[in-house]
């Protein structure tokens, strides 16, 4: 083990160790943030549908509540209207929001997976994979929840006609 490697050193047990002390602090307020998120999202007129199954509307709701009491995560998806463009407007004028891939970040963040992650395949393959034109996926954060509503609601106003 001294010679490959195989060990985690005490430096990176340490930093581990820290993290998991405050794990479930952290994804409490991911998840209290996310349902928040999700109930302005399914209000705002930018906004043509929410896929979070803490919303009673998804039908994946009763599921969710029954197989996770403490609320069913922090990612989610949305679709903006206005599509690709209204898509790409929106992610430039966030200004809390980080455009990055990863999810369960502290910090929230943002992607439009037709123009990123999804890019490299033609529109009915993304269809088949469940990636619409107009669907942003946001990982929430333990910012303020205000703060990243505030943030959201400039930047849906400025990337549509709402």
């Amino acid at each position: 083990m001294r010679d490959t490697g195989a060990a985690i050193s005490p430096f990176n047990s340490f930093l581990l160790l820290q993290g998991l002390e405050t794990l479930s602090l952290r994804v409490q307020k991911h998840v209290s943030n996310a349902q928040k998120i999700a109930e302005f999202l399914k209000e705002h007129p930018a906004v043509s549908w929410v896929n979070y199954p803490g919303l009673p509307c998804n039908k994946y709701y009763e599921l969710a509540k029954k197989y996770f009491p403490k609320g069913p995560g922090s990612i989610f998806t949305f679709g903006i209207k206005g599509g690709v463009d209204a898509a790409k407007r929106f992610i430039d004028n966030l200004e809390i929001f980080s455009l990055l891939a990863n999810v369960a970040d502290a910090k929230s963040l943002v992607i439009h997976p037709t123009s990123s992650t999804h890019a490299q395949l033609s529109e009915d393959e993304q269809r088949a994979a469940g990636v619409a034109p107009d669907m942003i996926r946001l990982s929430i954060g333990i910012e303020d929840a205000e703060d990243l509503i505030f943030d959201l609601d400039q930047a849906l106003r400025k990337a549509t006609d709402v």
